[in-house]
């Protein structure tokens, strides 16, 4: 089995920041990508941003500048930091991690239980 434990969802005004957390733990032989995706209320789950194991970074055009995705390979750990937030980035945000159990097997895709946050005044 494999967890993803999400942390740093808040309420914050817009302008403000946030940073959040995802630690990846079980039965982990190597991890291809990590990400973030969120889903507001009504809507479908976006991507918000990805990171590979080689560093290479995605990010949806709305977040573009504002947000920045980054790991910590030796704790399986993705962040997500979020400035200047707006109203319309509240949503429930999830973790993903795209790995493999052992040497050799399939890429598997797992998620988190998802993190609160609300941008409001």
């Amino acid at each position: 089995q494999v967890q993803l434990v999400e942390s740093g969802g808040a309420l914050v005004q817009p302008g403000g920041s946030l940073r959040l957390s995802c630690a990846a733990s079980g039965n982990i032989f190597s991890i291809n990508a990590m990400g973030w995706f969120r889903q507001a209320p009504g809507k479908q789950r976006d991507l918000v941003a990805t990171i590979t194991s080689c560093g290479l970074t995605n990010y949806a055009d709305a977040v573009r500048g504002r947000f920045t995705i980054s790991t910590d390979v030796a704790k399986n750990t993705v962040y997500l930091q979020m400035n200047d937030l707006k109203p319309e980035d509240t949503a429930v945000y999830y973790c993903q991690a795209v790995l493999r159990n052992m040497r050799g097997g399939a890429l598997r895709n797992y998620w988190g239980q998802g993190t609160q946050v609300t941008v409001s005044s």
